[in-house]
């Protein structure tokens, strides 16, 4: 009866189908037949053989990479730098859509979206181009103004204490005023007689925010919560890899940028795929978990 019921809601809703195929074609394409190379990271890779040509190693690389010296130091940068940017990005946006929600002329507020949403169009490249000219100890304008204020000679990017803060807060930057479009949106669809009951009450707008805004985000909240966590080991390369230097290596190498130095500039594809399948994994058990928990403390969940 339910593949009844299913071939009848398909044959119902063919359009809506066939106007999503393309999508479906694409992930499928670039995201589940590319999983068929997972298995390279159980083998040693033979350019002569191919994915499946090579000897099977099982959790060889697997071991290598947990028994290696740099494990304990790529779990934790990669962490602490994904949890910071979690712990302090992720009400960012949050509290960006409330402040513009507060904005009642129109023209004003539309400015305000447009400005916020502007960085996140600027690419990774010209944004860390952009912080080693301003943050440079010698010619920046960050540098300058530091000299002036007596704190010395400071590269932010390059030392191990700053590197992290100036990673976060870039990445808020750029990308906390495009991240509150959804919560702007969840915010639209508060019935104003809400505001209105509010105000009659007596409500300030601190109070307002509290009990209406609020209550209306905690679903969207917790559902881009669950997703981020499932990306709690997924620190961005290309960011990560621009901003390393020399002097920053002991916090900024994290598994990604370990990844592309052992498979692209070494050749180690097999060792390199085992670590990148390691990292996946993690995620997984994170989404998962956190979804769970989610769903029995909240009724809110993925699934």
């Amino acid at each position: 009866m339910r593949n009844r019921g299913g071939l009848q809601l398909l044959k119902r809703d063919y359009q809506l189908w066939i106007m999503i195929l393309p999508a479906i074609a694409v992930v499928l394409v670039f995201n589940y037949i590319p999983m068929y190379g997972i298995q390279l990271a159980f083998r040693d890779y033979d350019f002569s053989k191919g994915l499946t040509g090579g000897e099977w190693r099982g959790l060889y690389y697997f071991k290598q990479f947990i028994d290696s010296y740099l494990f304990v130091d790529l779990m934790k940068n990669t962490f602490f730098i994904s949890l910071a940017t979690i712990v302090i990005g992720f009400p960012a946006p949050i509290i960006l859509a409330l402040i513009l929600n507060q904005i009642r002329r129109k023209r004003l507020k539309n400015v305000m979206q447009t400005v916020v949403y502007l960085p996140h169009f600027i690419s990774i490249i010209v944004l860390v181009g952009m912080m080693n000219v301003l943050l440079s100890p010698e010619t920046g304008v960050v540098g300058h103004m530091m000299k002036a204020m007596g704190l010395g000679h400071i590269n932010l990017i390059a030392s191990t204490n700053t590197f992290i803060p100036m990673y976060v807060l870039s990445d808020i930057w750029q990308h906390c005023g495009w991240n509150s479009i959804i919560y702007l949106a969840a915010l639209s669809t508060v019935d104003p007689q809400l505001y209105d009951s509010a105000k009659m009450d007596g409500a300030s707008r601190w109070q307002m925010i509290r009990y209406v805004d609020l209550p209306a985000l905690v679903p969207t909240i917790v559902i881009l919560f669950i997703l981020s966590m499932g990306n709690i080991l997924g620190t961005g390369f290309e960011k990560t890899f621009l901003m390393q230097n020399s002097l920053n290596l002991p916090v900024s190498e994290v598994i990604s940028t370990y990844v592309y130095k052992i498979g692209i500039m070494s050749n180690q594809f097999s060792y390199a795929s085992a670590i990148g399948l390691f990292n996946t994994v993690i995620n997984f058990v994170f989404l998962f978990g956190v979804n769970a928990v989610s769903k029995k403390v909240s009724n809110t969940s993925l699934y």
